[in-house]
């Protein structure tokens, strides 16, 4: 297994990065990440005053993936994901649809003690859910920081790219230039008052890499899922390009007409938010697989179907 300690941190993505380590298709990696204020605010009495914003959303990396071409997709299966004993909660007037309720209010900061999977919120105990806020490949223009989400991945804050979830992300850059960070104890959908409980961990994965596949935009699946991911400025932008790109794959990669690509859509589809903090926004679409087999089945589709084959490459 190749070990990536968060000695080894970025704060943008870019394809002139140097890596920290190299992996082969098929292999695992472990990466060990800080929580979004790289530790700063775990101290009792810390404060924003203490932390430089610059140094927000570190992510462990990058790995480069031997083999890993532009137009090619990486395949990310998120093996496991251990976090810390200690869990930061905060908020204030700089973000989220809160922020005028808390504007002129000096922060709120909250370290919660997480452990057996529970997080202690002053005596209620709430269920971890443990998940990846940044994770992303090297873009092939101008870098992008870890504070954004783009077609590249990045901060995507996404509740279901979490344990068991494959993940894939359009190659831009030879070797991909993998990198992580930013995880959550647990995040609501939206993630509307200013973040989720932010924590340190351990991330393993294992990658690998299909040729030429023809996707752009990052994608998600699990077991019963095939989830769209796209970004805006706005919400109605990043929710019209979710639901777009699953329109696409589903025709193009599923091979469904167009008329029962749209009426799945219409009865099963969800559009949800994954997060409106950041100046892009993030808007996932999720379809059942269930639903797209038996349309596959019944011959609901145009004959150019790939299915399963695609994803193996």
């Amino acid at each position: 297994m190749v070990k990536v300690t968060r000695d080894h941190v970025i704060y943008a993505f870019s394809k002139s990065d140097k890596p920290a380590a190299f992996a082969e298709p098929g292999q695992c990696v472990e990466l060990e990440t800080y929580d979004c204020y790289r530790g700063v605010m775990l101290a009792e009495g810390s404060t924003f005053r203490d932390f430089d914003r610059c140094f927000g959303n570190p992510a462990t990396g990058p790995v480069y993936i031997n083999g890993a071409m532009p137009g090619d997709t990486l395949r990310i299966e998120i093996k496991k994901l251990e976090v810390g004993p200690v869990g930061i909660l905060d908020i204030g007037g700089s973000s989220g649809a809160l922020k005028e309720a808390f504007a002129g209010r000096e922060p709120v900061i909250k370290r919660l003690s997480v452990k057996d999977g529970m997080i202690d919120y002053e005596g209620i105990l709430v269920p971890a859910k443990p998940m990846i806020g940044v994770i992303g490949v090297a873009p092939a223009g101008e870098p992008v920081g870890t504070l954004t989400p783009m077609d590249h991945g990045g901060n995507m804050d996404c509740t279901r790219v979490e344990e068991g979830a494959v993940l894939y992300l359009p190659v831009s850059t030879e070797g991909a230039l993998l990198s992580v960070g930013d995880l959550h104890a647990v995040m609501g959908e939206g993630e509307v008052a200013n973040c989720g409980v932010e924590i340190e961990g351990h991330v393993e994965l294992k990658v690998d890499v299909l040729k030429q596949t023809g996707i752009t935009y990052p994608m998600l699946e699990n077991k019963e899922q095939w989830i769209t991911i796209a970004y805006g400025s706005a919400l109605d932008e990043a929710s019209g390009k979710a639901a777009v790109q699953m329109f696409q794959f589903l025709c193009k990669k599923m091979g469904l007409g167009e008329v029962d690509a749209g009426m799945l859509l219409d009865m099963a589809g969800d559009l949800m938010i994954c997060q409106i903090v950041n100046p892009m926004k993030t808007v996932r679409m999720e379809v059942p697989k269930w639903l797209v087999r038996c349309m596959q089945d019944r011959g609901h589709g145009s004959g150019a179907a790939v299915q399963d084959d695609f994803w193996k490459g």
